[in-house]
């Protein structure tokens, strides 16, 4: 991503020279507008309340878990092998919900990513298409957005080469 953006850098200014026309670029901080944009605040608020919702429930599981570990441990001396068996089993199966409702709510397809995705998506379209509209009131040819990674957010179309990279390779 790097060499991306000291490419540009190096040869945006050549462009410009080769073409005599000065190049307009413009740049976002994305996380400052996010972060003073109160439809984010909103939907964060909402998350956050999804969160704590599971977390607790989380921790009353966890109890649950403790509990029953703790009473095995004391019994587990007079208890008879079938009993120990079923509680070790009730124990394990227990553990295994946890780690289950976990994944539903926290892993990498679980209920909270896509409710990330469900309110936040929009919120990003209406943030990228009032850049792009900015972009094009200021006659800005390349916006870029400094927050973490170096990104291309707009770019004006007379500089997509896309078709004639295609067309050239059509013709090899």
């Amino acid at each position: 991503m790097k060499l991306i953006f000291i490419s540009l850098f190096v040869y945006l200014p050549l462009l410009s020279f080769v073409s005599n026309a000065q190049l307009k670029i413009g740049y976002v901080d994305s996380d400052t507008i996010m972060d003073n944009y109160p439809d984010v605040q909103d939907a964060r608020q909402k998350l956050d309340a999804l969160i704590q919702e599971w977390q607790t429930e989380i921790r009353k599981l966890e109890s649950e878990l403790k509990a029953k570990q703790d009473d095995y441990d004391k019994r587990k001396l007079i208890m008879t092998e079938q009993t120990s068996a079923e509680a070790m089993a009730e124990i394990t199966k227990l553990q295994k919900d946890i780690a289950d409702y976990r994944d539903k709510k926290f892993g990498a397809n679980g209920e909270l990513f896509q409710k990330q995705n469900e309110l936040m998506k929009p919120i990003q379209n209406k943030v990228f298409t009032i850049i792009q509209q900015v972009a094009t009131e200021e006659d800005l040819d390349f916006v870029f957005d400094r927050s973490g990674d170096i990104l291309f957010l707009y770019a004006k179309p007379d500089y997509d080469l896309t078709a004639k990279v295609i067309e050239r390779l059509k013709l090899e």
